[in-house]
């Protein structure tokens, strides 16, 4: 009776979205959706939600904006950058966000997915002293705190015998997440900030653990002190070239903008995420001579790492948990250094680069050999260069970089990007990354979780065939010329994205997606002990209608069907249906509900679907199995500057009577998780 109703709950809200009439599908939230079912880490999808979110929610001045502001702005390339600067020299002041609609090379999509970070305000350019921007410089703190309220095996009670004998069964502290952070910016000149965080299971001011949090960090931003254009010491990220030697800071999905594939030297930005791996600890400078920026740096960071019987590092741990004695044990157990520099030459159309890095770890490190990774780096330390360049021929766009390693391996990328036009762009990338290429900070535009082993093609355009429809595709052909985990040779694959949007009207739009992914991976049948490598692929639909009505309501109606088919194996199916209504219509509440079913018949076609969280959070869980989902959120803005944002969120199985595994788990079909947040800004 339960599932009756709840279906016949969806369906009603369906047939009353379809009947009503802002649209919601071009917000950047849906580019990380992408990017996390593209298999992003946990960090990398923090680190890009809490910058997206800190710009949004300190918008630019389009009558004081800067060249190397927009050029700094994540969701547009170089090109679109500099006609927005073109434009606003010659029309400022301008008086609405809405005049960005006469830059050329930005279509429809771009200009409303930009347009939250923009806000029209005076035209004058003040020359603040320093002690003039601290005092109208902006202060915020926000507090979070999230607790699941089942209890998992890991808090459980147990004797002193059984953890004598099994000590990793217990977590040592408190089932709660709480986080702190304090934050001063006075535009993108001075940014400052302190953070302090806890993970469930993790201490908390307890008696042998007198530090309180288990992570802390800071950091500090100065920009525009003559030559010295960008000054960060604390924690902090860095971007080189394309990425084959150095980039922790912002990627983009291969579906985000295929306008957009060309990466670009980024100025150090701050880590105010917390998320306890991917960045550096130390300082870095910026210096402008003419037409020439150099960019030097240091870090001198502790990183949590597996170790051998003989103290070698055999793998990193990045999850930042330290939670039972085993993950204590590994705190900060290793020490890694880091210096390099990157000379950068720019004028009109012309950019070159010139990148080095260094770094060494104060352990050896040799991971445990096996035939896949039998060409990983084995070392404590290890050097990079490389030389990159972009060049602009009118509407073409010619970039690359290519780079060598400290044992003379050799890695490469190209692109070329075509636009003529605000309604079509056409972009190809080539990579090569040889299996002997060894980049520890390296992260590019592939296929694999590591600029190694691999050789590419990527295709893509965005058009626009009629005047309400928009189209995004691309087809990436992979290669791996050497065995890779749990594959025993060399394999290969392709990935195909198309994406239609249909826009009714500016508050109504319909989406189509389609993905299909083939790749090859080891398979044992039932019936025979050997194991042989079988082609695989995975194939995602998703139909999606979204709205906003002027009342500040908005509904998003959802679709998503998986299918994965192993060859000689029985296919596997899922699909969730799932609805989202918003209310956005007041300045004191705001708030989301979300409900969804789903099933699936394994891990390998589980559904993926966004919710809105507290503010400053991604959340984005995945389901399979046989269930429900809903959550409700909601904000309140006590007074202008004082906020409590709230979430729970409840899912309930009905193929299972436990959730999860070992110290995670839970003895019952559903879970509930609750989240809070305060933010108070003066």
């Amino acid at each position: 009776m339960k599932f009756t109703l709840f279906h016949i709950f969806l369906v009603v809200v369906f047939c009353a979205n379809c009947s009503l009439a802002k649209s919601q599908s071009n917000d950047w939230r849906s580019h990380l959706e992408q990017l996390a079912e593209e298999g992003a880490d946990d960090a990398t999808i923090d680190n890009m939600f809490q910058e997206l979110t800190m710009l949004e929610n300190n918008p630019m001045n389009l009558n004081r904006v800067s060249r190397e502001q927009l050029e700094r702005f994540p969701l547009i390339n170089d090109e679109q950058a500099s006609h927005i600067a073109g434009f606003l020299d010659k029309n400022r002041p301008v008086y609405s966000v809405f005049e960005l609609r006469n830059v050329p090379s930005l279509d429809f999509n771009t200009v409303e997915l930009i347009l939250p970070f923009f806000f029209v305000g005076e035209t004058e350019k003040e020359q603040l002293s320093v002690q003039e921007m601290l005092k109208r410089g902006r202060h915020e703190v926000q507090s979070r705190f999230d607790k699941t309220l089942n209890k998992r095996a890991g808090y459980g009670e147990f004797s002193d015998s059984i953890l004598q004998r099994y000590p990793n069964r217990k977590y040592r502290g408190e089932d709660f997440y709480t986080s702190l952070k304090y934050a001063f910016t006075y535009r993108d000149k001075i940014q400052f900030g302190l953070v302090g965080e806890k993970d469930p299971g993790e201490p908390f001011f307890q008696k042998n653990y007198p530090k309180g949090y288990d992570h802390y960090g800071f950091h500090l931003i100065v920009r525009d002190l003559g030559k010295l254009k960008t000054l960060a010491v604390g924690d902090y990220r860095l971007s080189f070239g394309q990425g084959l030697i150095l980039n922790n800071d912002f990627i983009l999905s291969k579906s985000w903008s295929t306008n957009n594939i060309v990466r670009r030297t980024q100025g150090p930005k701050q880590h105010f995420s917390t998320a306890e791996s991917g960045f550096f600890r130390g300082a870095a400078a910026v210096f402008q001579i003419d037409n020439v920026n150099i960019t030097t740096f240091y870090s001198n960071k502790k990183f949590d790492a597996n170790l051998s019987g003989d103290g070698e590092i055999t793998s990193f741990k990045t999850d930042g948990y330290h939670r039972t004695l085993s993950e204590m044990e590994k705190k900060n157990n290793s020490r890694e250094q880091v210096t390099g520099v990157n000379i950068n030459y720019r004028k009109e159309q012309l950019q070159i680069g010139v990148s080095g890095i260094y770094h060494a770890y104060n352990r050896m490190y040799n991971p445990v050999v096996r035939e896949y990774n039998y060409y990983y780096l084995r070392d404590s330390s290890n050097l990079n260069a490389s030389i990159d360049y972009s060049y602009r021929l009118n509407r073409l766009l010619f970039a690359g970089e290519t780079a060598i390693a400290k044992n003379g391996a050799t890695a490469t990328t190209h692109m070329v990007q075509y636009s003529p036009s605000g309604l079509l762009s056409l972009s190809a990338l080539y990579r090569y990354f040889p299996i002997s290429y060894n980049a520890m900070h390296a992260q590019a535009f592939s296929e694999g979780s590591r600029v190694q082993n691999e050789n590419g093609l990527y295709v893509g355009a965005t058009f626009s065939p009629l005047r309400k429809i928009s189209v995004t595709t691309y087809l990436d052909i992979f290669r791996f010329p050497w065995l890779k985990e749990q594959v025993d040779k060399p394999s290969g694959g392709l990935d195909f994205y198309f994406l239609g949007t249909y826009s009714m009207d500016r508050n109504s739009n319909f989406e189509l997606r389609y993905t299909i992914k083939q790749k090859e991976q080891n398979a044992g049948y039932p019936d025979e002990n050997s194991r042989t490598v079988l082609p695989y692929n995975t194939q995602k639909i998703r139909l999606r209608y979204n709205h906003t009505l002027n009342s500040g309501w908005d509904f998003r109606t959802t679709l998503d069907a998986a299918l994965y088919h192993r060859k000689h194996f029985r296919k596997e199916k899922g699909y969730m249906l799932s609805q989202n209504i918003g209310y956005r219509g007041s300045n004191k509440i705001r708030g989301d509900f979300f409900a969804g079913y789903f099933r699936s018949d394994t891990y390998a076609s589980r559904l993926y679907s966004y919710e809105r969280n507290i503010l400053s959070t991604f959340y984005m869980p995945s389901f399979y199995g046989k269930g429900v989902r809903w959550a409700a959120s909601g904000r309140y803005n006590i007074t202008p500057k004082l906020s409590l944002s709230a979430k729970i969120g409840r899912t309930r199985y009905f193929d299972r009577d436990t959730i999860g595994s070992g110290t995670e788990l839970i003895n019952g079909n559903s879970r509930t998780d609750l989240f809070t947040y305060l933010r108070w800004q003066f």
